[in-house]
């Protein structure tokens, strides 16, 4: 090959030029909708094409293969089924919000089925459709030509409706992508009337017309933070959430109805995915799933297993299937042939610049037109106002020629004013006839005045667009179908979560787990109780507390450090299990013992912990001080060395207090006698203690309550409160309890009511629930009667109340 004939070409530059051609191409001319009328070409040129074969509203409709072929044909070089998906989904109900497409037969489903083939299918345009492509014949679009140059398209339609906001888009181009969600066909016309009224409103004021998107599908938005960013800064997150209705059903059942799921969830692949969580049991509860859809609409039916709660379930099916969606918006369209990122405004404003351009257009056309009538009635009056000389020189002429050049040069005639002349019918000479033409020619002046005021004029081209979009709101406007909630769809685990009712116990070895309270029943005083977990040899069970799942548990170990968990974090075992090792959920070092936990709801800045220490030192500090999500715990006290945090409960500032010690002794002083301290301070005396006594205990005291005091052996008895005076802190206290060989050193002591039970627990596992009205009430120097009969080598390590109400 001769040198001459070989181009160096730099093949990165090449590849670049190359990319970026192709690049643009697709952005241009494929992927992306024009801001204007909200299509892209293969949208635009299947409408247009459907135009010209006729295929309106009012005509019968035609196969689908029909219009595809026109499309690949005249406009559209690329495949058929490209178009033939394009068509499918603008007739697709549940894919636009107003479809453009009537199409008859089989077109998909909200199921996932696809539409039957091009070849079985017809269709036709829709009414708002032909308001796409309204004096599109009148010179208001531009046009340019097709692919082989043999005809022309338009470059955009007239659009007389905002189809980009009412149908939204999606395309993925090049290093962008659009997602414009549908939205109510009445709400976007308002949007545009204000800002034709007031030109300087922005997007936070439109969006006081222009809620946020109304998907075909209905459904709910969580939140208005997502419309709000979308609207502002053409880009963010829209939560949606299926509309779902708990009914009530006989035994004590329930079922979640859905008739609404988010826009473009696949509905038969939501089912089998909430079935398959119910077979690999990540929700449960769920007894019966079924799809009872039919052409009155949908309705996929839940049923759930007794006694569930049903908004756990419903928001357990939010979190793990797609009945909580999320829509990524993003505001992107061709301004000028430009790829843009747009707020709402943005999209209104070119819009309306598009419009005013197509009435311009469109009222410059019909002014031509009506100068050009006037042109031809201005000769015909001539004629008929010199009839007789007109018809002398027409039939003195030769030809037609020579007539029509007489006409100009004698009447001062343009050439189509003589020929106009020349056209006219003889009928046109009567008297009736001669009034019409006066009558047409004071209607033209009139006409192509009022026309040439608009083109002067643009608040009149306002209002045309104005009125024109109130009559196509009238026309087409329905309701809003998709509810905008306030309601945030963040979930908060409890949420996910039932309520209910747990035993917590811990060993000493450090093993922890929780049971549901319902698994222990009540029994006679003097029992036996029942195994609560087997405990391996040298363990043994040494606190039990109740709280509902949704709580939070404060763990106070003896070094005076606190640590935080929620119930719901404490895996659930069986009665017999021993539960799991404390030290995976909490980060204890191995010298730390659980001494207390006290379960809470939240942290009330009115509420105090007070706690109290081995050697009768107490404490009193805010509650809120303790809010910390560290998993290494923080201190909750400093201890003197060789002392322990013994216990703490929750108080609200004015209590009074109930400490006693394992010799049998109490005291009873005000919580105001102990100042509100920091969380690492010291505290002060609460008690004087003997030598060889320590504090084993405290509690609230409440009017009318009675001390229960339970001992080692499983001895127990409960005392009026009335019957331990108000001392100072710091005294050595009154006998409680007497304590001997047959009864044992004291475990526990708790205020309780009569409506109350309690839990006894032993160091073996073994729990018994007793009523409170069945324990002996006795008085302080007493050693009590049989709660729990213990067998040897066994002892009792704890009690906890359980509220009557709530059992």
């Amino acid at each position: 090959m001769p040198a001459g004939n070989v181009i160096p070409i730099n093949l990165n530059e090449e590849m670049k030029h190359s990319y970026l051609d192709y690049a643009m191409s697709v952005i241009v001319g494929r992927a992306l909708p024009d801001v204007r009328d909200g299509l892209k070409p293969v949208h635009r040129r299947i409408l247009y094409a459907m135009h010209g074969l006729g295929m309106t509203p009012d005509k019968p409709h035609k196969k689908c293969a029909h219009i595809v072929g026109e499309v690949l044909a005249k406009f559209h070089p690329h495949g058929d089924a490209a178009v033939y998906d394009a068509l499918v989904r603008m007739a697709q109900d549940f894919a636009s919000r107003y479809t453009l497409v009537d199409g008859h037969g089989n077109f998909g489903s909200v199921d996932g089925d696809s539409a039957a083939a091009m070849r079985y299918t017809e269709a036709r345009m829709t009414r708002i459709a032909t308001e796409m492509l309204t004096d599109i014949d009148k010179n208001t679009v531009d046009f340019i030509p097709n692919y082989d140059e043999s005809i022309e398209e338009p470059t955009v339609l007239p659009s007389r409706v905002p189809n980009l906001l009412i149908n939204g888009s999606a395309g993925i181009a090049v290093g962008m992508a659009t997602n414009i969600p549908p939205h109510n066909l009445g709400e976007v016309i308002d949007g545009v009337i204000m800002l034709i009224e007031n030109p300087d409103a922005d997007s936070r004021d439109l969006m006081s017309v222009i809620k946020g998107p109304d998907f075909p599908t209905a459904a709910k938005i969580m939140g208005v933070e997502g419309i709000i960013s979308a609207y502002t800064t053409g880009r963010g997150t829209i939560k949606i959430r299926a509309r779902a209705n708990i009914e009530e059903m006989p035994n004590n059942k329930s079922r979640i109805v859905v008739d609404e799921i988010p826009y473009q969830v696949n509905k038969a692949r939501l089912i089998e995915k909430i079935a398959e969580l119910v077979r690999d049991k990540k929700i449960e509860g769920i007894s019966d799933l079924r799809d009872e859809s039919d052409r009155n609409g949908m309705r996929i039916v839940i049923e759930l297993k007794r006694d569930v709660n049903p908004q756990v379930i419903l928001n357990q099916l939010y979190k793990h299937t797609k009945m909580q969606e999320s829509f990524g918006v993003i505001l992107l369209a061709l301004v000028d042939g430009q790829p843009k990122i747009l707020n709402l405004r943005d999209i209104l404003y070119y819009y309306l610049e598009h419009q005013k351009e197509v009435i311009t257009r469109r009222t410059r056309y019909d002014l031509d037109k009506a100068e050009a009538r006037a042109h031809i009635v201005e000769g015909l009056r001539i004629a008929l106002a010199n009839l007789d000389e007109v018809i002398k020189t027409i039939r003195a002429s030769k030809d037609t020629e020579t007539a029509r050049g007489a006409l100009m040069s004698k009447f001062n005639l343009s050439e189509k004013q003589a020929q106009a002349i020349l056209d006219m019918r003889l009928q046109r000479l009567t008297g009736l006839e001669r009034e019409k033409l006066e009558l047409e020619y004071k209607e033209l002046m009139e006409k192509i005045a009022y026309l040439k005021s608009v083109l002067a004029d643009e608040g009149k081209v306002l209002a045309i667009i104005k009125e024109e979009l109130l009559e196509i709101k009238k026309k087409y406007q329905d309701k809003r179908r998709t509810v905008i909630s306030n309601e945030e769809t963040s979930f908060e685990i409890e949420d996910l979560i039932p309520e209910e009712e747990m035993v917590i116990t811990i060993t000493r070895n450090g093993y922890i787990k929780r049971i549901p309270l319902d698994t222990y029943h009540s029994q006679k005083r003097g029992g036996r109780g029942v195994s609560a977990m087997d405990t391996k040899e040298k363990d043994f069970l040494k606190h039990l507390f109740i709280a509902s799942t949704h709580y939070y548990l404060l763990f106070f170990t003896n070094k005076g450090k606190v640590y935080r968990l929620k119930v719901h974090e404490i895996p659930e075992a069986g009665r017999h299990s021993k539960g799991t090792a404390i030290i995976n959920l909490l980060m204890v070092s191995t010298d730390e013992k659980i001494t207390t936990v006290i379960p809470i709801k939240e942290f009330n800045k009115d509420e105090f912990l007070f706690m109290s220490t081995r050697n009768g030192i107490v404490k009193k500090t805010s509650l809120n001080e303790y809010n910390t999500s560290r998993r290494d715990g923080i201190i909750a006290l400093t201890l003197d060395e060789h002392d322990e945090l013994v216990n703490v409960i929750l108080t609200h500032g004015e209590e009074e207090i109930l400490m006693g010690t394992k010799n049998g002794l109490a005291i009873r002083f005000s919580e105001k006698d102990v100042r509100k301290m920091g969380r690492t301070a010291k505290g002060v005396k609460g008690i004087s203690l003997n030598k060889d006594d320590f504090i084993v205990d405290m509690d609230v005291v409440r009017k009318d309550g009675y001390l229960l005091v339970v001992t080692e052996n499983g001895f127990g008895k409960k005392t009026p409160v009335d019957e331990y005076r108000l001392q100072s802190r710091g005294g050595k206290g009154i006998i409680n309890v007497k304590t001997s060989e047959r009864n044992g050193p004291v475990v526990s002591l708790s205020v309780v009511r009569p409506d109350e039970e309690i839990m006894v627990l032993s160091a073996d596992g073994i729990i018994i629930r007793l009523k409170v009205n069945e324990i002996s009430t006795m008085g302080r120097a007493t050693q009590g009667v049989t709660l729990m009969k213990v067998s040897p080598g066994d002892k009792v390590v704890a009690i906890a109340k359980v509220d009557g109400e709530e059992d």
